[in-house]
């Protein structure tokens, strides 16, 4: 392995701004009922709604601490709605409203746009390749986090 590389430092900085623009694209775009952490959230759930806070968790990548105080801030807005599964009384599972799901084709329009800025210049090959060095990466941490028992 190389005796220094700047990988990390690397993402860190990409998620930095990333974050800024996306936020100033949502601006933009019109979009100010909600922010680009809280998108990621909804961006979950319009891809499949109704699923437990440990699942949204998972896949969004966000602490379930953090994660209660944006679902507190969603559903205050009116885009969300914690209902108790039916299953298992302990559970409780976030559901979208109506609302929610109007802001859809809007913030997926603004995704779009945000990867245009992300890939420019990028052949297809490179993106692919791209993304599963990044897959590779995620994989070597969430294994590292799991060995030392620091699921969220």
């Amino acid at each position: 392995m190389l005796e220094r590389t700047n990988g990390g430092f690397l993402i860190s900085k990409v998620k930095q701004i990333q974050g800024r623009v996306f936020e100033r694209m949502l601006d933009e775009n019109g979009i100010s009922e909600f922010n680009g952490a809280q998108g990621r959230i909804l961006f979950v759930l319009w891809d499949e709604d109704g699923i437990p806070i440990s699942a949204l968790s998972e896949r969004t990548g966000l602490a379930k601490t953090t994660l209660t105080g944006m679902l507190d801030r969603l559903e205050a807005a009116g885009h969300i709605r914690r209902m108790p599964d039916a299953d298992d009384r302990r559970a409780v599972r976030i559901r979208l409203t109506e609302s929610a799901e109007a802001l859809r084709e809007k913030y997926e329009r603004v995704s779009a746009a945000m990867n245009e800025v992300f890939y420019s210049g990028f052949s297809d090959e490179e993106i692919l390749a791209f993304e599963k060095g990044l897959g590779k990466i995620l994989e070597n941490l969430i294994e590292k986090e799991n060995e030392n028992g620091q699921k969220n």
